[in-house]
């Protein structure tokens, strides 16, 4: 699934491609991924526009429409975007396709129909419908000390949960894990001040790192889990076969030596 590092991606991707050109055809190819609106109100709100600038908040992608609101994309477990001039490349799963007057194109794609396409007034409105807490990226030390010591339960869990911390998911809560060196079974409320500063200060400097390497496991740092991440994995630091555990529903890698 896309997490915030893929969407931060997906940001500067669609910031240094699509913005400031003149929606000419908007094409729905999925309308069932549509919230609040038709396809033909979708295609209203877009012909003739612009995207303007675009936000993030968590793992959901806001792009400014010239006229007034915001067009959200939120990329389920498989979705991206593409920029491209010609028409007959156009991408495989392309749910909503927008045709600019420059005769380039922009698809959101999504193999597995799980996103969500909208039209809102403010980027605010969906925070608040989703109750979304705040996103990792601007969220202080002190406000992560906080909110740690407010909750309990399995700190990987706590990590992802969208309603604590917006954009985290499975992949990433593993490496801020490794990095902090802290095991995933751990609880939140088990966790020292220093363990927290550690996991806070891994926070601040995994997801960077992972949107620097355009979420590309190749381009990682040497330290990172990450591309070592599955079954017969090894520890990028100490060689150790990585651990494997099922944390609510989800699989957790982890360094039996490392991480404590």
């Amino acid at each position: 699934m896309p997490e915030l590092p893929d969407v931060e991606y997906f940001k500067r991707y669609l910031d240094a491609t699509a913005l400031h050109q003149r929606i000419q055809r908007v094409h729905v190819q999925a309308p069932a991924l549509l919230r609040g609106l038709s396809p033909q109100a979708l295609g209203r709100r877009l012909h003739h526009r612009r995207l303007e600038g675009t936000h993030r908040h968590g793992k959901y992608l806001f792009a400014r429409i010239d006229s007034c609101g915001w067009l959200v994309l939120h990329f389920g477990m498989t979705g991206t975007l593409s920029y491209f001039a010609d028409a007959s490349l156009l991408p495989d799963y392309t749910r909503l396709l927008l045709d600019f007057d420059n005769g380039f194109h922009l698809a959101y794609t999504a193999p597995r129909k799980l996103g969500c396409i909208a039209v809102v007034d403010r980027p605010q409105a969906v925070v608040a419908e989703h109750r979304l807490g705040a996103d990792a990226m601007n969220l202080d030390a002190e406000s992560f000390r906080a909110l740690a010591r407010a909750r309990r339960g399995g700190v990987k869990s706590w990590l992802m949960n969208q309603h604590v911390i917006a954009g985290i998911g499975n992949i990433y809560a593993d490496e801020i894990l490794f990095q902090a060196r802290v095991l995933p079974q751990r609880t939140v409320d088990d966790l020292s001040d220093r363990e927290l500063h550690r996991l806070y200060t891994q926070m601040r400097r995994v997801l960077p790192a992972a949107v620097d390497a355009h979420v590309d496991p190749d381009e990682m740092p040497e330290d990172f889990l990450l591309p070592c991440r599955g079954a017969r994995g090894r520890c990028p630091r100490c060689g150790t076969e990585l651990g494997r555990a099922k944390l609510s529903g989800r699989t957790a890698y982890y360094c039996v030596r490392c991480q404590r």
